[in-house]
């Protein structure tokens, strides 16, 4: 499905003018940077471009159409010599007295987008000056991005005032827009369902260490919002099982949906780090190396002595690192020696977070992917 762009163009392409009317080449400014970096969205990412603009009164005595072609025709060149073509460009002439249904923020003349299997506006975004830009992108089902040069502008317009869960980011600046699409949020959900479990699990990889676990074991919970707290990422996990037979079923379809999880949310992989981290814990020493790579492979050298810690069994440790990498295509070695067994289990868990944050980390300078394969 493709994701779409659609973008104001005064205030936002180019400076807004004192009397907001673009009708001369002095007049026709644009905007700081966004040569630069609306040319790199065009060239990097995977968005179509959509001009959508308000002209009051176009084609009236008020606004002659001599007095808006020669400088749109100009700017559409000027960009499309940069490498940044819109598909489309959508043009609404009415006065804001009118309400017409095709002026923003009415998506009148966006309806090819809107049911439109071939779109996925959830994760398409409006980026303009106005609020009547952020409204438009609430009504299309899109996002947000506002560019707050004049927090009023447009409120006068706006029917719906209650647009902060819609506004994805706030900026005066292009480069923070290209950042932000670069380096897209990575959450997901996911629901696995069988005759023994049924499983629902939230996942951003971009948090913060929230969690909110409950898997009906206890110490299996417990560990897993250690994954979350000392991995950095937002995890909730619901598992309904047949705790009546065994643990087995809730701990290894919990670890094979976790592992599917994540390897939804890393999505292409392009620039993360991908590896991975060996942890103290008072008697305990534990490395666990760890690799989005692809494949799913487990070392495991780990020996318990007890047969249960708190309501978990060890000896699903094993099963659930192991359905763990089978879910995530995933090359993990664990390794893990001390005496105290909550102690060695839980720096387990404490060391598998650890890698799993610098596995998953970022650079924004450096989009490629980490192989020669030219895949993971």
């Amino acid at each position: 499905m493709k994701k779409v762009l659609f973008i104001d163009r005064d205030g936002t392409m180019t400076l807004e003018p004192s009397d907001y009317q673009v009708d001369s080449f002095e007049k026709l400014v644009f905007y700081p940077s966004i040569f630069q970096y609306l040319g790199k969205i065009a060239r990097e990412l995977d968005y179509e471009l959509v001009m959508v603009t308000n002209q009051d009164g176009l084609g009236t005595d008020s606004f002659p159409e001599e007095a808006f072609w020669p400088y749109q025709n100009h700017l559409v060149k000027t960009f499309a010599n940069e490498g940044i073509v819109f598909s489309e460009i959508f043009i609404d002439r009415t006065f804001p007295e009118e309400q017409a249904v095709t002026r923003k923020p009415g998506t009148g003349m966006l309806t090819a987008y809107l049911n439109n299997r071939n779109y996925d506006l959830s994760a398409s975004y409006v980026i303009g000056d106005r609020l009547t830009d952020m409204e438009l992108a609430k009504n299309l089902g899109a996002q947000g991005i506002f560019i707050d040069n004049n927090a009023d502008l447009g409120a006068d317009e706006v029917t719906d005032t209650n647009l902060e869960q819609t506004i994805a980011l706030t900026t005066k600046s292009w480069e923070e827009i290209y950042r932000m699409l670069l380096l897209e949020k990575r959450a997901v959900r996911l629901e696995r369902n069988t005759e023994e479990t049924k499983i629902s699990i939230e996942l951003n990889l971009d948090g913060s260490g929230k969690s909110k676990i409950d898997t009906g074991i206890a110490f299996f919970d417990h560990m897993l919002d250690q994954l979350a707290r000392h991995g950095g990422v937002d995890l909730n996990i619901k598992t309904i099982g047949d705790l009546e037979v065994d643990e087995h079923h809730t701990i290894e379809d919990t670890a094979i949906a976790l592992g599917e999880t994540f390897a939804q949310a890393l999505g292409d992989k392009k620039g993360i780090e991908r590896y991975g981290f060996t942890l103290p814990m008072d008697d305990s020493l534990t490395q666990v190396a760890l690799d989005f790579g692809g494949r799913s492979w487990l070392v495991w050298e780990a020996k318990f002595k007890r047969e249960m810690v708190g309501q978990m069994p060890t000896e699903m440790f094993y099963h659930f690192f192991k359905s763990f990498a089978d879910g995530a295509k995933a090359n993990l070695n664990i390794k893990s020696e001390g005496t105290n067994e909550h102690h060695k289990i839980e720096s387990i868990f404490k060391a598998f977070a650890k890698a799993i944050k610098m596995a998953i980390k970022r650079d924004a300078d450096k989009m490629i992917l980490p192989s020669t394969k030219g895949t993971l």
